[in-house]
């Protein structure tokens, strides 16, 4: 990632100046979430929770899981969750808001764990922040048990041709004015590039399969503004 004048991210997503950018905002991450889905995000975590289909005994890995909220739900459910995330701040954060979490600081592309340790893999508005979509794709199969699974929760392409436009003017006019709000502008401002430069669903589902997952499918949300996506180890 290089600035413009300084100042403006771009989606040349190199790791640390990624991480350095969460960094920003980790203490307010979590309201700017809600503001910024109008209150849908916490609909969103639970549809994904149900995705995952957490079981008690089971080891969950949670990619990008900044401050653990989407952990915590997990591990309600009885499973062994490990929150893990690239950036320190959010973290660091994490810890302070979930301190019965055992976060673990990870790269997705250099992921520090054994093959085949988890029974599920999740990731939530993350994987577009990776450097290299399917290197990252491919790590997550690599992690997990055979006959184990992957839920990935992105932002995505609204699938009615009008809403898609109102939508994408509504992200290209509003996000940017709202992220001068927050504590770190140019994250958010990142944040409404990186959408729209996103590939639709039937677009991730072909990276997902390149990679090796089966029987994958997806889920519309919001009319397409957020799909889940669910793949199978054999």
């Amino acid at each position: 990632m290089h600035s413009d004048s300084g100042s403006r991210a771009t989606l040349d997503k190199r790791r640390g100046d990624v991480a350095a950018m969460f960094d920003g905002v980790a203490k307010r991450y979590d309201l700017f979430n809600d503001v910024l889905s109008m209150g849908q995000v916490r609909r969103w975590r639970r549809a994904t929770t149900a995705a995952v289909d957490p079981q008690p005994g089971q080891r969950i890995l949670d990619l990008a899981a900044g401050t653990g909220t989407s952990s915590a739900v997990l591990a309600e459910r009885g499973a062994y969750v490990v929150p893990s995330d690239i950036s320190l701040g959010m973290l660091s954060q994490g810890r302070r808001q979930q301190p019965g979490l055992d976060f673990v600081a990870g790269d997705a592309l250099a992921l520090p764990f054994a093959d085949e340790t988890f029974d599920a893999v999740t990731i939530s508005y993350g994987l577009r922040n990776v450097e290299r979509t399917l290197d990252a794709i491919q790590e997550m199969y690599r992690v997990t048990k055979p006959g184990g699974r992957v839920v990935i929760a992105e932002f995505s392409t609204p699938t009615n041709s009008l809403f898609r436009h109102i939508y994408n003017d509504y992200l290209v006019a509003a996000l940017p004015r709202i992220a001068k709000l927050s504590s770190n502008p140019v994250a958010y401002g990142y944040l409404a590039e990186s959408i729209l430069a996103w590939p639709d669903q039937r677009g991730l589902a072909d990276l997902m399969e390149q990679a090796g997952w089966q029987g994958v499918e997806w889920q519309d949300h919001a009319g397409g503004i957020v799909a889940l996506h669910r793949g199978w180890k054999r």
